[in-house]
C-alpha cells in the first residue's frame, strides 16, 4: 500500500532531523498525490511500481489547471522526485518514474522582512513585568540576535548555552550542529530570562531553554503562536511570519557588510545561492533609495 511507504518515507524524514513542520508539509503533498492517483487503480489499491511518468505529468497538469503557482508546482516535484528515489534506494520499485522530472521555473519571492527599527519596536512589546514577558521577549532577541529556526530554538537545551562567551549551539536540518555567537542584548534577555525561569519549572526536570506555564518544552508550533500575536502588532502588510526575524537577521547582517559565507554558515545553510537572496534583498533597498533620492531618476511632473 502506497500509505504504508508513505509512512515509511515519514520515519526516514525524522531520522534525517527534518523539522515536524516540513515533514508534515511532505506528507500532505504525497497523500494529495496517492488520492489522485486512485482514478488509475482499481479498489484504491495503488501499486507503485505500476505508476508511470505518464501518471506524474498528468497530476502535474491536474495541478495547473487549478491554478497552482509554478512555486507550488516546483516544491511537489520535489516531493514526488524524493519519494521515489527514496522507493528506489531501498528496492521498492525497480524503476524510477521520476527521474531527471524537470522542476517548473518560477519567480523567486523575496523573503518578508523588518527593518531595524520595526525590530525595535518588536522586541520592546513584551511586558518584562510578567514572567511571560521576559520569556517571550529573550525568544525573540535569540532568534534575531542569532538567525535561528522556530525548531531550532524550540530544541535548544540549557547546556548548549554559554553566555559567557555568548555562543549557542543549535541542531539543525539534517542534524546538522552549529555554534553563533549572541549579541549582546540578546544575552542580557536570555540573563533575565534564566533568572526567573524556575517560576516555569514543573516537578518533572525539564532540560530544554524555554518552558510552557506547566513546564513542558515549548514546541514549535506554541512559539510560532507567540510570535505570531506580537508580530501583528508591527508588520504593515501581510505575508510576515516568526520566520521574518530570521529573514531580518540575514538581511540587516548582509546590509551592514557582514561576509556572506559568515551569514551562510550562522543561517545553516548547505549552499550560498540560499544566502545570496539576502544580498538580492539589499540591493533592493539600495535602488529605492536611489530612485528616490537621485535627481535623475525621479519620475517627471
Amino acid at each position: 500500500m502506497m500509505l504504508d511507504i508513505i509512512e515509511q518515507y515519514k520515519r526516514t524524514l525524522m531520522a534525517r532531523g527534518l523539522s515536524s513542520h516540513t515533514i508534515r508539509a511532505y506528507e500532505n503533498d504525497l497523500l494529495q498525490f496517492e488520492t489522485f492517483l486512485h482514478k488509475f487503480f482499481e479498489d484504491r489499491n495503488i501499486i507503485l511500481s505500476e505508476i508511470n511518468r505518464l501518471f506524474i505529468r498528468d497530476y502535474l497538469r491536474f495541478l495547473n489547471e487549478n491554478n497552482r503557482s509554478n512555486r507550488t508546482l516546483a516544491r511537489k516535484v520535489t516531493v514526488i522526485r524524493n519519494f521515489f528515489k527514496f522507493c528506489k534506494i531501498n528496492n521498492i520499485i525497480t524503476k524510477n518514474p521520476a527521474l531527471n522530472l524537470p522542476t517548473p521555473k518560477f519567480e523567486r519571492i523575496l523573503p518578508k522582512y523588518f527593518t531595524e527599527t520595526e525590530m525595535n519596536k518588536l522586541l520592546e512589546i513584551p511586558d518584562i513585568k510578567t514572567k511571560f514577558g521576559v520569556r517571550n521577549k529573550a525568544i525573540m532577541e535569540l532568534i534575531y540576535s542569532c538567525g535561528l529556526r522556530v525548531s531550532e530554538v524550540s530544541g535548544c537545551k540549557i547546556n548548549s548555552l554559554d553566555l559567557n562567551s555568548r555562543l549557542v549551539r543549535v541542531i539543525g536540518k539534517g542534524n546538522k550542529e552549529r555554534i553563533i555567537p549572541i549579541g549582546k542584548k540578546a544575552v542580557k534577555a536570555m540573563r533575565e530570562y534564566l533568572k526567573i525561569r524556575q517560576k516555569f519549572v514543573s516537578k518533572e526536570k525539564n532540560n530544554s531553554v524555554f518552558l510552557t506555564k506547566s513546564g513542558n518544552k515549548l514546541l514549535p508550533d506554541e512559539l510560532r503562536q507567540i510570535i505570531d500575536r506580537y508580530i501583528l502588532l508591527i508588520a504593515q502588510t501581510k505575508g510576515y511570519s516568526p520566520h521574518s526575524l530570521r529573514h531580518s537577521f540575514a538581511t540587516h547582517l548582509t546590509a551592514n557588510g557582514a561576509d556572506l559565507i559568515a551569514v551562510q554558515e550562522m543561517l545553516g545553510h548547505a549552499n550560498l545561492s540560499s544566502t545570496e537572496i539576502y544580498t538580492h534583498l539589499t540591493l533592493e533597498d539600495l535602488r529605492k533609495e536611489y530612485e528616490q533620492a537621485h535627481p535623475r531618476s525621479k519620475k517627471e511632473d
